[in-house]
């Protein structure tokens, strides 16, 4: 049984950072998905895939990996490196590219 310890980051959906500050710890995949001949559907008999547990920081999800025998990878989040933008460096004289629509 192995695990992934992780914090998610924001979906291109939304514009704010909410649900990023957790820390997931989610189960690998220890038997393969199968494919019911019938109806096409895609299943698996490890239910282990579908629990995700959430922390408040990646030290407390390795204290409760550890404490459960669990083995474990932590992932490093990549923070987003915001570029400072002007509206009005689309009109800049000295700009590069042409503007146009």
């Amino acid at each position: 049984m192995s695990a992934k310890i992780y914090r998610p980051a924001k979906t291109a959906m939304q514009s704010g950072k909410a649900k990023t500050h957790l820390w997931i710890l989610e189960f690998d995949q220890d038997v393969p998905r199968t494919i019911d001949p019938m109806m096409g559907y895609t299943s698996s008999a490890d239910t282990r895939q579908q629990v995700k547990l959430s922390f408040e920081s990646a030290e407390l999800a390795v204290a409760y990996a550890e404490r459960n025998g669990i083995e474990y990878r932590v992932i490093a989040p990549k923070d987003a490196t915001r570029k400072a933008v002007s509206y009005s460096d689309n009109f800049r004289y000295s700009r590069l590219q042409p503007w146009t629509h």
